[in-house]
C-alpha cells in the first residue's frame, strides 16, 4: 500500500478498495484499517493527507459507532480512529510537519515562524496530539491480561502491533513539546505557562511508565528498542536544562522473520497433497501395486475373471481419468480466478485514471478561460518581436559588412608575412628570439581563432553581441599588426610558419561559410516564426470576436441580477424600517407611561435610594453606548436592522426605569435637591421621545442623536451622588476585618521587600567587584537587617492589639469592640499602611542606588520615613495598652531594634557615599594658578545655587507637610471632633 501511494501520488486508490471493506461490521478489521491507515500517514505519499481528509467525518462516525461497545475491539476501534482524525487535523493546521514527524530543530522554528503566539497555540496542539497517543496506548494494556504472556498470542500481538506507531509517533512529539516548552519559558513569564508544565509533568509520568512496560514485552524487543525517558522531569524555569535534554531515538533493527513473511502455499498444491494423502490411506488398506490386482483372488481359489472383476477395473480407470480431469479443471479455474482478478485490479485502476482525468479536464477548463487573456499578451509580445527580427536583420547586413573588411585586413597581414620571408637572411643571429616572437604569433593565433568561434555563437544567439565582439577584434587586430610591424626586423620563419599560416586562413574561410550557413538557417526561422505569428493572429481574431459574444451576454445576464438585486434590496430596506417604525413607537409609549407615572398620586408613595438609582443610570448610559454603535451600523447597511430592534427596546426599558427610579429618589430627598431631580427626569423623558420619534421619520434618520439623553441620565447620576449618604462607603465594610487586612498586608509586603533586597544582593555579588560591591553590600546588609526589624516590630504589634482585645472587649466580639473605638481602630489601619508603604519606597530607592541610577540622599530619607512610620504604629498600639504589659515591653524594644537598624541604614549609606566621592576625587595636580582661581569662582557661584535651592526646598517642605496635616486631619476626622 505504501508503495502504492508513492507509485500513484495518492490514496484514490487505497480508499476505493476500503469503502468496499465492511469496517463497520467487523471490529478486527477495522483495527487492522487503522493500523493500515496510520502507517499510511507516516510513510506514504504525502498526498495521501489531501486524499483522506474528506472521510474524516466518516472516521468520526466510525468512531462514535464502535464506542457503544465496551468489550472487545469496540473502544480499540474507537479510540484508534479518534487519534487518526486528530492526527489528520494536526497534519492539516501545519503542514510543515511529515508524516513520520521527523524534523530538524530549524525547521521546527521555521513552523512557528519566530512567533511566540505560535509556538504557544503549536505546544497546545502538541499536548493533544500527544494525550490521544497516550490513551490508545493505556486502552491496549488494560485490554490485555498482563499475568500471562500474551505478547507471544496471536491475539495479544494483534493488538500491540500497531503500538509501533505509536511509540515512533511518542518519542517525537515529546521531543518537540520539552524544546518548545524551553522556548516559550525564554519568552513568557513562568505563571503563564504554569497550566503548559502541569500538562507536561501529567504526560511525562504516563509517557515514561508506558515506555516501561513496552520494553519489558518480548513482542516489542525484537522489532522495536523502546526508548527511557529521564528519571526527572526537565526543569524548564532553568534555561541551561535544555543543554541536558536528551532526544528520545527510537531504534528499528532489522527485520526478522515473522508469521507474516512466511510464503503462503498454492491452493492447487494443497489441494494436490490432500489428495495424494488419501490416495496414500487408500493403498495403505488395500494396497499399493495396481500391476497385481488387488481383486483378483484366482491365486486363491483358482477362478477366472468375472463380469463383476471388469466393472470394478473400468471404474478404476474412469475414476483415474476423472482425477486427471478434476486436476486440470482446478488448475484452469485458478488461471481464470487470477486473469478475473487482474481484470478487476485493471478496470479499477481506469476508474481511478477516469476520475483523474476529469478532474485535469475540470482543471483544464478553468486554465482556457485564464489563457484567453495571456493570448492577447502574447500578441503584443508577437508585434514586438517582429520588430525585434526587423532589427537583427538589419544587423546581420552589418556584420556581413564588417565581415568583408575584417577578411582584407587578414589578406594584407599575409603580404607582410611574405615580406617577413624575404627578410629571413637578416635574422638568422636572433633565431632564440624570433622563436620566441614566433610562440607569441601562435598564441596570438589561437586568440584570433577562440574569438572567430565566440563571434559564431554568438551571432546565433544575439547580432547585437557579434557586433561588439567583432569590435573587440579588430581592436585585437590591429594590436596585433603594430606588434607585427615591430618584430619584422626580428622575426624568424620557416615554410612550416607559411604553411601554417595559410592553414589558418583556410579555416577562417571555412568559418565564414559556416556562418552563411548559419544567417540562411535564421532567415528560414523567420519565415517560419511569420508563419506561426499569421495563424496566432487568426486564432486571436477568432478568439476575440467570440469572447466578446460571451463578454456581451456576461454583461446582459450582470445588468438583470444587478437590477434584480437591487429590488430586492430595496424591498428588504423597506420592511426593515417598517419593523424600526413599530418598535420605536411601542419604545416612545413606553418612556410616555413612565412620564405620565411621575404625576399619579399613587406613585408618591413610592421611594428609592440614591445608590439604586445610580445603577440604574449606569445602566442606562451603557445601553446608549451600544444604541449609538448600532444605529452607525443601521445608517451603513439600511437592510440591517437586527442590532438595532433589541438596542432600541432596552433603551426604552432602561430610560423608563431610571425616570421612575429618580422620582422614587426624590421622595426621600429634600425640596431643593427632590425639585432638581423630578424636572431633569422630565426632561431626560422629553429627549428621550424626540430621539424616538426622529428613529421613525426617514428624513430624520440620520440626523437624531441621543447624546441629550445621557447628558440628562448624567445630570441624574450628579444629583444621586448628591443624595448619597456620607460615610456610607466606611460602613460598607467592618474596622475588624479591614485591621487585619491592613497588618496581613504589612507583613507581606515586608516580606516581599526582603526578598526583593536578598534578590538584589545576590545579583550584585555576581556582577560588580571592588569599591562598589564593598558599598552595594553594606547598605543591601543593612537594608535586611531593617526589614527584619521590622518584621518583629508587627509581630509584637499583633500580639499587643489581640491582648488589648481581648481584656478590652468584655462580652462582646472583636469586631464590636474595634467597631466601639473607630478613631483608636483607624489609627492603627494608618500607622500599618504608612509601614508597608514606606519598606516598598525604600526598596525601590535601594534598588536605584545598586544599579548607580539613585541617590544615596533618598535612601536616608527612606529610612527615617520608615522609622517615622514604625513610631507611629508603635504610639497607636500604646494608646489602649496596660503600662505593666509585657507584650508593650516587647513592642518598645522592637521599636527601638528599628531605630538602630534605621541608623545602620543611614550610616552605610553615608559611608558607601564617602567611598565612592574618595574614589571620584579631583586631581588638581596639573592645573595652572589661572585654571584653579577659575574652578574656586565656579565653585562659590555653585555653592550659592544650592544655598537659595536649599532655602526653596526647605519651604517646600515645610507647605507640604502643613498640607500633609490637613489632609490627615480631614480624612481622621479631626474638624468632626472639634
Amino acid at each position: 500500500c505504501i508503495l502504492g501511494t508513492h507509485h500513484e501520488k495518492g490514496a484514490q486508490t487505497f480508499w476505493a478498495v476500503v469503502n468496499r471493506l465492511p469496517l463497520s461490521g467487523n471490529a478486527v478489521l477495522c483495527w487492522k484499517f487503522c493500523h493500515v491507515f496510520h502507517k499510511l500517514l507516516r510513510d506514504g505519499h504525502s498526498n495521501v493527507l489531501k486524499d483522506s481528509v474528506r472521510y474524516k467525518n466518516e472516521l468520526s462516525d466510525m468512531s462514535r459507532m464502535w464506542g457503544h461497545l465496551s468489550e472487545g475491539y469496540g473502544q480499540l476501534c474507537s479510540i484508534y480512529l479518534k487519534l487518526l482524525r486528530t492526527k489528520m487535523e494536526f497534519h492539516t493546521k501545519n503542514p510543515r510537519f511529515p508524516g513520520n514527524l521527523q524534523m530538524s530543530d530549524r525547521q521546527l522554528d521555521e513552523a512557528g515562524e519566530n512567533d511566540v503566539n505560535n509556538f504557544f497555540q503549536l505546544t497546545v496542539e502538541m499536548f493533544d496530539y500527544l494525550e490521544c497517543e497516550l490513551n490508545l496506548f493505556q486502552t491496549v494494556f488494560s485490554s490485555l491480561d498482563m499475568s500471562r504472556s500474551v505478547s507471544v498470542t496471536a491475539a495479544g500481538q494483534c493488538r500491540l502491533a500497531p503500538l509501533i506507531q505509536v511509540i515512533l509517533d511518542c518519542s517525537h512529539l515529546y521531543d518537540y513539546t520539552v524544546k518548545l516548552l524551553f522556548k516559550l519559558h525564554s519568552c513568557l513569564p513562568a505563571d503563564t505557562l504554569q497550566g503548559h508544565r502541569d500538562r507536561f509533568l501529567e504526560q511525562f509520568r504516563k509517557l515514561k511508565d508506558l515506555f516501561y512496560r513496552s520494553s519489558n514485552l518480548q513482542y516489542f524487543k525484537r522489532l522495536i528498542q523502546v526508548p527511557q525517558l529521564p528519571e526527572n522531569p526537565p526543569n524548564f524555569l532553568r534555561a541551561s536544562a535544555l543543554s541536558e535534554h536528551i532526544s528520545p531515538v527510537v531504534v528499528i533493527p532489522a527485520e526478522a522473520s515473522s508469521p507474516d513473511s512466511e510464503p503462503i502455499p498454492d491452493l492447487v498444491e494443497m489441494e494436490t497433497a490432500s489428495q495424494s494423502l488419501f490416495d496414500n490411506k487408500f493403498d495403505d488398506i488395500f494396497g499399493s501395486s495396481f500391476s497385481s490386482d488387488p481383486f483378483n483372488f484366482n491365486s486363491q481359489n483358482g477362478m477366472n475373471k468375472d463380469d463383476k472383476d471388469r466393472l470394478i477395473e473400468q471404474l478404476y480407470r474412469e475414476i483415474g481419468a476423472l482425477k486427471e480431469e478434476l486436476e486440470s479443471f482446478k488448475a484452469e479455474s485458478e488461471r481464470r480466478g487470477l486473469q478475473l482478478r487482474g481484470c478487476v485490479s485493471e478496470l479499477e485502476a481506469e476508474l481511478a485514471e477516469q476520475r483523474h482525468l476529469r478532474q485535469q479536464a475540470l482543471d483544464d477548463s478553468e486554465f482556457l478561460r485564464t489563457e484567453l487573456e495571456e493570448l492577447k499578451k502574447q500578441r503584443e509580445d508577437t508585434e514586438k518581436a517582429q520588430r525585434s527580427l526587423t532589427e537583427i536583420e538589419r544587423r546581420a547586413q552589418a556584420n556581413e559588412q564588417r565581415y568583408s573588411k575584417l577578411k582584407e585586413k587578414y589578406s594584407e597581414l599575409v603580404q607582410n608575412h611574405a615580406d617577413l620571408l624575404r627578410k629571413n637572411a637578416e635574422v638568422t643571429k636572433q633565431v632564440t628570439v624570433a622563436r620566441q616572437a614566433q610562440g607569441d604569433v601562435e598564441r596570438e593565433k589561437k586568440e584570433l581563432e577562440d574569438s572567430f568561434q565566440r563571434v559564431s555563437e554568438q551571432a546565433q544567439r544575439k547580432s547585437q553581441e557579434q557586433a561588439e565582439v567583432l569590435e573587440t577584434l579588430k581592436r585585437e587586430l590591429a594590436a596585433s599588426k603594430q606588434e607585427l610591424q615591430v618584430l619584422q626586423g626580428t622575426l624568424e620563419t620557416s615554410t612550416q610558419a607559411g604553411a601554417e599560416q595559410s592553414t589558418r586562413i583556410a579555416g577562417l574561410e571555412r568559418e565564414r561559410d559556416s556562418l552563411s550557413q548559419a544567417a540562411e538557417r535564421h532567415s528560414e526561422e523567420m519565415v517560419a516564426l511569420r508563419a506561426e505569428l499569421q495563424q496566432l493572429r487568426d486564432l486571436l481574431s477568432s478568439e476575440k470576436e467570440s469572447s466578446r459574444k460571451e463578454l456581451q451576454a456576461l454583461q446582459t445576464q450582470l445588468q438583470d441580477k444587478e437590477s434584480a438585486e437591487q429590488a430586492l434590496q430595496q424591498r428588504r430596506a423597506e420592511e426593515q424600517f417598517a419593523l424600526l417604525q413599530s418598535s420605536a413607537r411601542e419604545a416612545e409609549r413606553m418612556v410616555q407611561d413612565a412620564l405620565g407615572r411621575l404625576e399619579d398620586p399613587a406613585h408618591i408613595s413610592c421611594t428609592g435610594s440614591a445608590d439604586y438609582l445610580l445603577s440604574r443610570t449606569s445602566a442606562a448610559s451603557e445601553c446608549i453606548e451600544r444604541l449609538q454603535g448600532a444605529h452607525s451600523k443601521y445608517l451603513s447597511d439600511r437592510t440591517d436592522v437586527s442590532a438595532l430592534l433589541p438596542c432600541v427596546a432596552l433603551f426604552a426599558h432602561l430610560v423608563s426605569d431610571a425616570i421612575l427610579q429618580g422620582s422614587a429618589t426624590s421622595h426621600m430627598a429634600p425640596m431643593e435637591p427632590a425639585d432638581r431631580l423630578l424636572e431633569m427626569c422630565r426632561q431626560c423623558s422629553s429627549t428621550a421621545i424626540s430621539y424616538l420619534s426622529a428613529l421613525q421619520d426617514p428624513g430624520s434618520m440620520e440626523s437624531a442623536d441621543c447624546a441629550p439623553v445621557t447628558a440628562c441620565l448624567r445630570c441624574i447620576g450628579a444629583i444621586g451622588e448628591e443624595l448619597r449618604p456620607r460615610g456610607l462607603d466606611v460602613e460598607q465594610e467592618e474596622l475588624g476585618d479591614l485591621v487585619d487586612k491592613e497588618m496581613a498586608a504589612t507583613s507581606t509586603a515586608i516580606e516581599m521587600a526582603a526578598a526583593r533586597i536578598e534578590e538584589m544582593l545576590s545579583k550584585a555579588r555576581a556582577g560588580d567587584t571592588g569599591v562598589k560591591l564593598e558599598v552595594n553590600e553594606k547598605i543591601l546588609g543593612s537594608c535586611t537587617g531593617l526589614m527584619q526589624a521590622i518584621q518583629v516590630l508587627v509581630l509584637a504589634s499583633k500580639d499587643l492589639q489581640r491582648e488589648i482585645v481581648e481584656s478590652g472587649r468584655g462580652a462582646a466580639s472583636p469586631k464590636e469592640f474595634y467597631a466601639k473605638n473607630s478613631r483608636w481602630t483607624e489609627g492603627l489601619i494608618s500607622a500599618s499602611k504608612a509601614v508597608g508603604w514606606g519598606a516598598t519606597v525604600m526598596v525601590d530607592a535601594a534598588d536605584l542606588v545598586v544599579q548607580g541610577k539613585g541617590k544615596f540622599e533618598e535612601l536616608m530619607v527612606c529610612s527615617h520615613e520608615i522609622a517615622a512610620s514604625t513610631a507611629q504604629l508603635v504610639a497607636a498600639s500604646k494608646v489602649k495598652a496596660d503600662k505593666d504589659s509585657a507584650n508593650l515591653s516587647k513592642l518598645q524594644q522592637a521599636s527601638r531594634g528599628v531605630n538602630q537598624a534605621t541608623a545602620g541604614v543611614v550610616a552605610s549609606t553615608k559611608s558607601g557615599k564617602s567611598q565612592i566621592e574618595e574614589k571620584d576625587s579631583m586631581d588638581f595636580s596639573s592645573m595652572t594658578l589661572t585654571q584653579i582661581k577659575r574652578q574656586e569662582m565656579d565653585s562659590q557661584v555653585r555653592v550659592l545655587e544650592l544655598e537659595n535651592q536649599l532655602q526653596r526646598e526647605r519651604q517646600k517642605l515645610g507647605e507640604l507637610r502643613k498640607k500633609h496635616y490637613e489632609l490627615a486631619g480631614v480624612a481622621e476626622g479631626w474638624e468632626e471632633d472639634g
